[in-house]
């Protein structure tokens, strides 16, 4: 009689304590984080759906998995057709919510989960959220909270920003940087023990 299979073990290839927080909750703890370094910049005329989905396969296939499952994710926040930075300077956060105030935009959040063997697996979450129109004093006191730092569109909705959106369809933990309804699918798909 053959030994079962041990468990799948499951590399984060992401430095996001966002992401490890969000995995905890399905009861997934991984077993080594590295984080991918790649070029993130968009390809011309790419459109935002696109962008999110090569970004996560591209972090995931950047990791040696060693015999391990590789997850990746990337969150990206369109207006339109239009791909909004990570904000690195208060100049260019103030530009984001300048225009995401009262106005819909989609949060996209795409998860890719590469196998031991070296096949990608994919998903995408596309979230709509609209901000209440914003005021310069509501703008100014964000960003003196600094949340905004390394965020996509300029915003931290796991932060004090969730008082300003007016409403949201779709998946919370998606715009936080995770979906885990998609993220769990795919890992039951692999055999991942979870609940």
């Amino acid at each position: 009689m053959t030994a079962p299979a041990p468990p799948p073990k499951l590399i984060l290839a992401s430095a996001s304590p966002r992401r490890r927080e969000l995995l905890a909750r399905l009861g997934c703890e991984p077993a080594a984080i590295r984080a991918a370094d790649i070029d993130e910049t968009p390809r011309k005329g790419e459109i935002p759906r696109d962008y999110a989905r090569r970004m996560a396969r591209e972090k995931a296939a950047a990791i040696e998995g060693n015999g391990m499952h590789v997850l990746a994710g990337d969150t990206v926040v369109a207006v339109g057709r239009r791909i909004l930075p990570k904000t690195e300077d208060e100049a260019s956060a103030r530009a984001c919510l300048e225009l995401l105030s009262g106005r819909r935009h989609h949060v996209l959040s795409a998860v890719a989960l590469k196998t031991p063997g070296g096949a990608l697996k994919e998903r995408l979450s596309d979230t709509i959220v609209r901000f209440k129109p914003l005021s310069r004093e509501e703008i100014e006191a964000y960003l003196a909270g600094r949340e905004w730092q390394g965020k996509a569109g300029g915003y931290a909705i796991q932060g004090s920003a969730e008082g300003l959106v007016a409403w949201l369809s779709g998946s919370h933990s998606g715009v936080v940087g995770l979906p885990l309804f998609e993220t769990r699918a795919l890992l039951k798909s692999e055999g991942f023990a979870i609940g």
